[in-house]
């Protein structure tokens, strides 16, 4: 099979055509005809050895966690999906193996889920990552009822493109920080309040909003954007969920203080181990219409380099896929 591969850890240039034996599933797995991969920040920080932490490298290695596509074979074991069920998911990069940056990809059959109806795979690929992080910060991490306030930092980002039709489609009402020129797109997801991260104190702007404090707050930028300001935007009893991948840590003299005004700074790694709930949770939002497709932008397999670098530019909106197969091949 044909797939985009690294032989080693480096830029977006260290991509490149390669060609692989075609996998066979195990006890438990699926083999995918990939139609689509989605992009993600970590499938650059996997590229560039970032994630050495977590994942058990091989070369040549093939990246990608996202998938869309179409059911070519099951191992044993495996009863919840047949041959040509058109399905989504995540690859086994997490584990080690080859991800879904290839014409033919292995997946666990729990990290699997139907095609949600009237999806495309174009934006099912966009689906996984970027919303099993939402809905697990969210939901799982989080502990989002209904009635909540809650803001999420980089609304128009993928998973925040996700988060915010998740956190209304479950009752809460929806506060985002992204540029000006995206807050109609955030308005038209369902956020109530779009913050503009370059015109002034953001503290300030969510304060006006919620005299108390947000009951949440979902950070999908990282970097330190926001963590500063954690204890200002936070009410007490409430949850500042980070994203573990970005990169983005608070330090423990924060975690501290915040514990003492009943605040809770956690990663959303707490709920990793649910993440199969997840995708299945999300895969009934999405069939419920509870959460629609967010903006897609597609380009050929062969440049996942290019992909790469809008995403590690952070001014993605929505998500970036991949087209691995051609039309006629879907």
């Amino acid at each position: 099979m044909r797939a985009m591969v690294i032989d080693g850890f480096g830029d977006a240039s260290v991509l490149h055509w390669g060609e692989l034996p075609t996998p066979g599933p195990g006890p438990g797995e699926v083999l995918v005809r990939v139609v689509c991969a989605g992009v993600n920040p970590a499938d650059w920080k996997t590229r560039e050895g970032k994630l050495s932490a977590y994942i058990d490298y091989h070369f040549p290695f093939v990246l990608g966690f996202d998938l869309a596509g179409v059911v070519e074979a099951t191992g044993d074991g495996v009863d919840a999906f047949r041959t040509g069920d058109r399905v989504f998911g995540m690859s086994r990069q997490g584990q080690g193996l080859d991800g879904s940056y290839a014409e033919y990809c292995i997946a666990d059959a729990a990290f699997l889920a139907p095609l949600p109806p009237g999806w495309s795979f174009a934006q099912a690929a966009a689906l996984p990552v970027a919303g099993t992080t939402a809905y697990g910060g969210l939901v799982d991490a989080g502990e989002l009822r209904g009635g909540q306030l809650v803001l999420i930092n980089g609304g128009a980002g993928g998973v925040g493109s996700i988060g915010i039709q998740v956190a209304k489609a479950l009752g809460a009402r929806v506060a985002v920080t992204c540029g000006a020129d995206n807050q109609a797109y955030v308005r038209g997801l369902g956020a109530e309040l779009a913050i503009d991260y370059r015109g002034g104190s953001v503290a300030e702007a969510v304060r006006k909003w919620a005299p108390d404090g947000v009951d949440l707050v979902l950070d999908a930028v990282g970097l330190d954007t926001l963590l500063p300001a954690a204890l200002d935007i936070v009410g007490p009893g409430g949850r500042y969920v980070e994203i573990e991948t970005l990169v983005s840590r608070a330090g423990d003299e924060l975690v501290a203080e915040a514990a003492k005004r009943d605040i809770h700074i956690l990663s959303n790694m707490v709920a990793v181990a649910r993440l199969p709930e997840h995708l299945k949770g999300l895969a009934a939002l999405c069939a419920s219409r509870g959460v629609k497709p967010p903006a897609i932008e597609a380009l050929p397999l062969g440049e996942a380099a290019e992909a790469h670098r809008r995403v590690e530019a952070q001014h993605v909106r929505g998500k970036i896929i991949l087209d691995v197969a051609d039309h006629d091949a879907r």
